[in-house]
């Protein structure tokens, strides 16, 4: 039986994905697409004018990829009638936030998109076993593509012309209101990382403007210990094919609709990842 699926969000990551669920006619079926601007390219019948209203389209899934404000505002009314993938997992970074949207899923699915972060199920499989000690991420950018709320981090970006600037050191639960758009993974990070949480995951945002054609996600990670002192570590680096001053980097274009796919499965209530 083919998934119904709505969006939530029509910038260029929510287009993309109406295209292709629309491709995809055999496994999923979009019943609506909405926005806060104007949606255009879209049969009229797709478009939701009022997000009040979503649930008259009868979802499986709704995918929001709009803003963090959109998820807080919204979330908790879209999981009583079908299951939500959050592209805006730092909307979670707000404890409260978290907890009515965590509550909210006991009986549809919460699911939270594995985007750049590479080896998330890893992430989660040594927090299930109490054997995850650190964790950092490092995203670097060119100073163009990032979406920073903040007015001193704004200028320190700005002031990068020449050489890579260290815009943000610390827990990742600072940095999501300061970078909304732009650290999802870290986010991500943060929720599979449990043990840690937002406030134990180190989190580092660079603006690089030797960064034109790409965007960089590194990853250390550090587990268990032997009794002689030898440690399992990991240490992985993610360069992503991009164009000057975009958001969204090309391969997660790709990643993001393979978790739209498997979150349309369905797979009952609570926190999931895809």
């Amino acid at each position: 039986m083919r998934r119904r699926v709505g969006i939530v969000g029509f910038g260029h990551l929510g287009q993309y994905l109406a295209a292709e669920l629309q491709r995809r006619t055999d496994e999923v079926e979009l019943v609506f697409v909405w926005s806060r601007g104007r949606v255009q390219g879209l049969p009229q019948h797709l478009v939701l004018e009022d997000l009040a209203h979503a649930a008259s389209r009868r979802p499986d899934l709704v995918v929001e990829v709009a803003h963090p404000a959109v998820a807080r505002a919204h979330g908790e009314q879209l999981l009583r009638h079908s299951d939500l993938l959050l592209g805006s997992p730092t909307a979670l970074a707000e404890p409260d936030t978290e907890a009515r949207l965590r509550a909210a899923a006991s009986r549809h699915a919460l699911w939270v998109p594995c985007g750049a972060l590479w080896g998330l199920h890893d992430i989660r499989a040594l927090a299930d076993r109490a054997q995850l000690a650190q964790l950092t991420v490092t995203m670097a950018k060119h100073p163009s593509a990032l979406r920073l709320v903040d007015p001193d981090m704004r200028s320190r970006c700005e002031a990068a012309a020449t050489r890579p600037v260290l815009l943000y050191d610390g827990p990742v639960r600072g940095l999501c209101p300061l970078a909304p758009n732009n650290v999802n993974s870290m986010a991500a990070a943060a929720l599979a990382a449990h043990t840690l949480g937002f406030d134990g995951v180190r989190g580092r945002l660079l603006a690089d403007p030797g960064l034109a054609d790409f965007h960089t996600l590194e990853v250390e990670l550090v587990g268990p210990s032997e009794p002689d002192g030898r440690t399992f570590k990991v240490h992985t680096v993610r360069r992503n094919p991009s164009d000057k001053g975009v958001v969204t980097a090309s391969a997660t274009y790709g990643a993001f609709l393979g978790s739209v796919l498997e979150a349309a499965k369905g797979r009952g209530p609570g926190l999931h990842f895809c």
